[in-house]
């Protein structure tokens, strides 16, 4: 009998800088914190935020997404592991406002292309990790 889920429930990006990262996606991503280590947490409690190792999850609404501090290696998606995230968006406007914010915050893209039942809005992060935003041509 297979096993049956419903949803993924999290993705935890590593990440060379922490506080780099953390202005990247939320200054484009309007993101809650789920959670992070309190900064005024006492030494003796910090045990309990092991499993953030350092690092920040934000709550997408459906599913998390999580960065952790520990990597001096850089992304690249011809290894195994993570190809890219893909993001949905409300509609092909919205891939409009996108690109003007990442012109507003210099970051490189290679503009809105269509690929048949859908648009995609690809760019990176500062580890060069590759996003993409997806909009439908018809509103879901």
């Amino acid at each position: 009998m297979p096993i049956t889920t419903s949803s993924i429930n999290h993705i935890r990006l590593t990440v060379t800088d922490i506080e780099r990262s953390r202005a990247f996606y939320e200054g484009l991503f309007a993101w809650p914190v789920a959670i992070e280590m309190p900064a005024d947490t006492p030494e003796d409690d910090q045990e309990r935020y092991a499993f953030l190792y350092g690092g920040v999850i934000y709550n997408l609404g459906h599913s998390l997404l999580g960065l952790r501090p520990v990597s001096a290696d850089s992304f690249d998606e011809n290894r195994t592991g993570l190809d890219h995230i893909s993001l949905d968006v409300a509609s092909p406007a919205e891939l409009d406002v996108a690109v003007s914010l990442l012109d507003l915050q210099g970051i490189v893209h290679d503009g809105i292309k269509d690929i048949g039942d859908g648009f995609i809005l690809e760019f990176r992060d500062p580890d060069n990790i590759a996003l993409e935003l997806y909009a439908p041509k018809t509103p879901k």
